[in-house]
């Protein structure tokens, strides 16, 4: 019980934050520096934009998507190995999941171009990173121990 608590709070919490930072750049904030500008942008794709042909089919294959990944991390038992990296994991698609519902596209607003130019990012897209990549060097660890 404790872990599925781990879990659905990093998910309403990740989901949370997401969404607050989201609506200040919704009404109109923005800032600029030298290697950094905080912009609003709308991603109609996923990654890299890619997927952007599939129009408003995107949202429902995301969701179903999305629900058959949270059934198999409960089904599978990776839901208690993997608590808080799993919870920002979700938290971090289901934000990005409501953006597609209401705004239409995925709101983003961190976009590096200092050096290179890089594709322009939100808080969800670093909770899923950073929720993947706790698996993988756990994992590693694990692995590594055995």
């Amino acid at each position: 019980m404790r872990l599925l608590s781990i879990f659905f709070l990093a998910v309403m919490g990740t989901f949370i934050i997401d969404q607050g930072i989201k609506d200040i750049f919704v009404s109109g904030y923005e800032w600029h520096s030298k290697c950094i500008s905080l912009e609003l942008h709308y991603n109609k794709g996923v990654a890299f934009s890619m997927f952007a042909f599939l129009g408003p089919y995107l949202k429902w294959i995301q969701s179903v998507l999305i629900v058959g990944i949270i059934l198999y991390l409960f089904m599978s038992g990776l839901i208690k190995q993997y608590a808080f990296p799993l919870g920002l994991l979700i938290g971090g698609a289901l934000g990005n999941l409501y953006d597609r519902f209401i705004h239409e596209g995925v709101v983003d607003y961190i976009y590096w171009h200092c050096w290179f130019n890089y594709p322009v990012f939100n808080y969800a897209d670093i909770m899923v990173i950073v929720g993947v990549g706790w698996i993988v060097l756990a994992t590693f660890f694990e692995n590594k121990a055995k």
